[in-house]
């Protein structure tokens, strides 16, 4: 790596960058932004699923809890130790019939700085999901930004891979205004898939039983498009994020009923969207981590119909792929199964029911939250990747970012870089995996400071006079760009 971050005295050192034009360089970051909810949808008529199942009106209360991800209007998390004491047990076709209301506890926990930066243990990894929209407070951030390389996804593909990618929350937020974030995004050499961060998830797509809204999906598809870019399309069956119809229902769930609702909603989205879409992530974070490999029991899906609902939203996806003769990919995609345990072994048991039943499973997504100091190794990345790939499927990581305490200190940043290079390292040591994707690139419009107090600067880029200024890379791009080069990773 050329030049690394330097802190003296909490004041920072800045270069200039040797970058496209809209980089910038900067003494002190302070990062302002606030995002309102989606606007108002626009209904549009569904296209119908198979006659196998026909259509419902029921509704559940969002009372099932969420103990690891966030939603897109409010930012809650736990934090999660992994255990390798629980083995996983098996789908299965029989499923519970019973809709018993779940009562979630109010409380929620979040890492705090201290213990984020203690651990560095592999088997300990502490991550969560990120589908929450940035509420970021005023943060003034106090670190160097001294990244010298260019060329992300130039660098992917020559090393074999499919691309170097991002998660962008558009439509919805501010990023689609911000002429300095967007140049970034456009930027191919930088990027070359793209993944909705909120925007497909079941609702907004399906607002109202049977009434689909495709529009700001496709909005997001079409500008992902426009240069050139891989769509991972995110994601069709999820705890979080239903809508009301869903959560709270007129009549109470039975496993018949919502059972033909993941099965329309599924069929319905992928064969809409047919091959705009590389892959699907047909099921999203359907493990636990108390104890590490069960099935997350705050699910609707799970408490209403029991682990089948994997099966069923899997056969659904791959009755519109058959039925439609498509060639998009379905993976299955989770946090805490990017190093080898008992809730790793579970997802890869997933795959091998699935394809023991003759239904398409194309992939894995390691979504790789990670906390600086306890991001797994690259030998333990990379090993279990290989665990996957040797089922006969590919994997990616999805959501790569490495959140680390406020105010950065110089040896947090150093080890950042070297958590970024482990990751990215792994993958392309693995052929199978198909690429690596960030999620956002921008810490102005990162999930993370809403999500886990006093944590934060865990993207690749930061906007120093916050939104609409111009962008200044960090060390951990050069960390990425090294690994996918094959350099050494650089001392500071």
């Amino acid at each position: 790596m050329s030049v690394r971050s330097l802190l003296t005295t909490g004041l920072l050192a800045a270069a200039v960058l040797a970058s496209p034009p809209g980089y910038g360089n900067t003494v002190t970051v302070t990062a302002t932004k606030e995002v309102t909810k989606y606007s108002t949808i626009t209904k549009t008529a569904s296209c119908n699923a198979p006659s196998k199942y026909t259509s419902h009106s029921k509704s559940h209360s969002p009372s099932h809890s969420t103990s690891h991800s966030s939603s897109h209007s409010t930012s809650h998390s736990t934090s999660h130790s992994t255990s390798t004491s629980a083995t996983h047990s098996s789908i299965t076709s029989s499923a519970t019939s019973s809709a018993t209301s779940k009562t979630s506890p109010s409380s929620r926990s979040s890492t705090s700085p201290a213990s984020s930066s203690s651990t560095s243990s592999s088997s300990s990894v502490t991550t969560t999901s990120s589908s929450a929209s940035n509420t970021n407070p005023s943060t003034t951030i106090l670190a160097t930004a001294t990244a010298t390389g260019y060329g992300l996804n130039d660098a992917a593909k020559a090393a074999g891979k499919l691309w170097f990618g991002t998660a962008a929350d558009i439509p919805g937020t501010n990023e689609l205004e911000d002429f300095y974030y967007m140049q970034e995004f456009n930027n191919t050499h930088d990027f070359g898939e793209a993944t909705p961060g909120n925007i497909m998830k079941f609702m907004f797509i399906e607002p109202e039983q049977g009434v689909f809204d495709f529009t700001g999906a496709q909005q997001f598809i079409d500008l992902a498009h426009a240069t050139d870019k891989y769509v991972r399309c995110h994601n069709l069956i999820w705890k979080s994020e239903l809508p009301t119809w869903v959560t709270d229902p007129a009549v109470p769930w039975t496993n018949e009923t919502l059972s033909a609702v993941v099965y329309e909603h599924v069929y319905n989205v992928v064969t809409h969207f047919g091959d705009q879409c590389y892959s699907w992530d047909v099921v999203n974070e359907a493990l636990a981590d108390s104890p590490a490999g069960s099935y997350d029991n705050s699910s609707i899906f799970y408490d209403v119909i029991g682990p089948a609902y994997v099966v069923d939203a899997f056969q659904a996806a791959t009755d519109a792929v058959k039925n439609n003769s498509l060639s998009v990919k379905l993976y299955y995609n989770d946090y805490n199964i990017e190093f080898p345990g008992a809730k790793s072994i579970a997802a890869q048991n997933i795959v091998s029911e699935l394809k023991a039943r003759n239904i398409q499973i194309d992939g894995v997504g390691l979504e790789s939250h990670f906390i600086v100091g306890e991001t797994p190794s690259q030998a333990s990345q990379t090993t279990n990747m290989q665990a996957f790939t040797a089922l006969g499927v590919d994997v990616a990581v999805t959501e790569l970012d490495v959140r680390l305490p406020l105010p950065p200190t110089a040896a947090d940043e150093t080890q950042q870089v070297a958590d970024y290079y482990s990751t990215v390292a792994a993958c392309v040591a693995v052929k199978g995996c198909v690429g690596v994707t960030v999620w956002d690139f921008d810490d102005n419009y990162s999930w993370i400071p809403s999500t886990f107090a006093g944590q934060g600067y865990g993207d690749l880029f930061l906007q120093p006079g916050g939104s609409n200024t111009p962008l200044v890379k960090k060390a951990a791009y050069d960390g990425c760009l090294e690994a996918l080069t094959g350099a050494a990773e650089s001392s500071p």
